[in-house]
């Protein structure tokens, strides 16, 4: 049994402020593995979030006043409890920097996760917050003694940028998902689409947030130059560009073959889908790509993420994205599976996930 210290920014309503959500759920079963984990995590008090003492799981939401206090309201916060073994960040940014402090003053291990590829020029071109990002983590990460990457490709980009190939120990532990929903090909399928959608004979998906590392413009006029007459493309999610992605849409004359879904659960578009459309600037690990080979539906994505491992046909770069498209139309595959997913079941992913952390509890380097 060890105490760990988890620093999070997951304010999302399905987050782990909230009992009842996954996200919930995953932390009480590391709790269980651990013996005590503690959470502190970032949240303004417009949030309303409560103090959570699950048994050997507590949360402790900083309510702070402005985002810019969350790093001082973790450190206070962390003070206050008992001393870990380990503290653990989700990312090395300011979850991780916050967490590197926690750790040096009370001499525990810094254990980090990587699930951005923030190596990736995409990243750090899209803002100068994800440039001062990409620094934040070369110096977090080489006082790590241990760090948890969700993909191959992040795992090697690490190591080439900063070197560390021995020292800290780097694991590739992909996120967990319920691949068994999928397991029988067609299970989840929804006569209501079925119905909506039974003019088109392909069927192309997008599920994705609306935001412009997401990159769905490229899938837009992707299938505009691509995809034939009879063919329509559904958009699932939500987010900021949707106003900008209608406009694209209405300006290229598609307004009667793309369809704006918003935010909807994912898998009856994933068994409805011929073909699922991935054109992100960059992913950690790529979600939707896995879901979507393991209900057996082909993939189109740029070079992201576990992409490659998993099955997807890639596209070299943005310029040949539409080309893959057409060569699916003449060529197929019309049917793909999931390549790579190391995990059987959900203890499975729990055993693996504490593990790693585990590890780290006998090592010192902040």
């Amino acid at each position: 049994m060890i105490r760990v210290l988890q620093i999070s920014a997951d304010r999302s309503a399905r987050g782990l402020l909230h009992p009842g959500t996954a996200a919930f759920a995953r932390q009480e079963a590391y709790a269980q593995r651990f013996g005590h984990l503690d959470i502190v995590a970032f949240s303004r008090r417009s949030d309303g979030a409560k103090k959570i003492d699950a048994g050997a799981l507590r949360i402790y939401p900083t309510n702070s006043r402005s985002s810019l206090l969350y790093a001082l309201d973790a450190s206070r916060l962390a003070r206050t409890l008992p001393r870990p073994d380990v503290v653990t960040a989700q990312d090395p940014f300011e979850t991780g920097l916050t967490a590197w402090w926690i750790a040096r003053r009370l001499n525990a291990s810094l254990h980090i996760q990587v699930h951005t590829d923030f190596l990736s020029p995409a990243y750090a071109r899209l803002s100068l917050k994800n440039r001062l990002r990409v620094w934040t983590a070369g110096f977090v990460l080489r006082r790590a003694v241990g760090i948890r990457t969700v993909s191959q490709k992040i795992k090697g980009s690490i190591e080439m940028k900063y070197q560390l190939h021995l020292e800290p120990s780097i694991s590739v532990l992909p996120i967990f998902f319920l691949a068994q929903r999928f397991r029988v090909v067609g299970e989840g399928r929804s006569s209501e689409l079925e119905e909506r959608f039974r003019r088109f004979v392909h069927k192309l998906v997008v599920i994705s947030r609306l935001e412009p590392e997401k990159n769905v413009a490229l899938a837009i006029r992707s299938f505009q130059t691509a995809a034939p007459t009879t063919a329509c493309l559904i958009i699932v999610g939500d987010g900021s560009e949707r106003q900008a992605l209608e406009k694209l849409r209405n300006d290229l004359g598609l307004t009667d073959r793309v369809f704006f879904e918003g935010e909807q659960n994912a898998t009856p578009y994933e068994a409805f889908a011929d073909l699922v459309l991935a054109p992100s600037l960059y992913e950690g690990f790529g979600l939707v790509i896995a879901e979507a080979l393991e209900a057996h539906k082909p993939v189109i994505s740029m070079p992201v993420g576990a992409a490659r491992e998993m099955g997807a046909i890639l596209a070299a770069d943005a310029d040949s994205f539409a080309d893959e498209v057409k060569r699916w139309f003449i060529n197929g595959p019309r049917t793909a599976s999931l390549n790579l997913y190391m995990y059987q079941n959900f203890d499975d992913y729990i055993r693996a996930y504490c593990g790693d952390i585990i590890a780290c509890a006998q090592v010192k380097k902040t």
